[in-house]
């Protein structure tokens, strides 16, 4: 049986809804995203121990702000994949002020992990594909961040291949001119 992306949306929301009404229901939807979260995070920080921690604080911040998220179309995985971004983009600014601290003051010792243009660059990027027309983000997310194949996009949008290579094209050539300081 073929599950279509509207069957899928329309689950997705009834269990945003119930958790919602009951906090206790946020398990249904950590067991759908853990994963997805985990691996966003993991492939971008490379650090085993620091994944875990922001897993744990976007799950932590998505549970404390559920009642404000408001359906709009977009899945509810884009929202967490948004409180990720951020999160890592807030873990690095601390770990950037915890090293100026460390390099004013010698006898300060912090253990922060390595800041340095990459960490700036991906914080950047990741700010780029949010401001994305929200198709070409859905696409650039679940293309990128979930690891999936266009078939799998196409037939959990209900579009065809095509189309969503046309959308990832769009996407990623508005966020290569962007980063290289651009705006087309």
């Amino acid at each position: 049986m073929r599950v279509t992306a509207t069957e899928t949306d329309s689950t997705e929301r009834l269990l945003i809804e119930a958790a919602q009404k009951d906090p206790s229901r946020f398990g249904d939807l950590y067991d759908d995203y853990f994963d997805r979260v985990y691996a966003y995070i993991a492939a971008r920080v490379r650090n085993r121990a620091e994944a875990e921690d922001l897993t744990s604080e976007v799950f932590q911040q998505a549970l404390a702000g559920l009642q404000r998220f408001e359906w709009r179309g977009a899945p509810f995985g884009a929202w967490l994949f948004r409180i990720a971004a951020n999160a890592m983009i807030d873990r690095s600014k601390r770990a950037a002020r915890e090293q100026e601290k460390a390099a004013a003051n010698p006898a300060f010792e912090v253990f922060a992990p390595h800041f340095d243009e990459e960490i700036d660059r991906k914080a950047r990027l990741s700010r780029l594909v949010q401001s994305l027309p929200v198709d070409q983000e859905r696409v650039i997310t679940m293309r990128f961040a979930e690891d999936k194949s266009i078939r799998e996009i196409a037939r959990e949008l209900g579009r065809s291949e095509g189309a969503i290579k046309q959308l990832q094209f769009r996407g990623l050539r508005t966020l290569r001119s962007r980063l290289d300081g651009r705006d087309d």
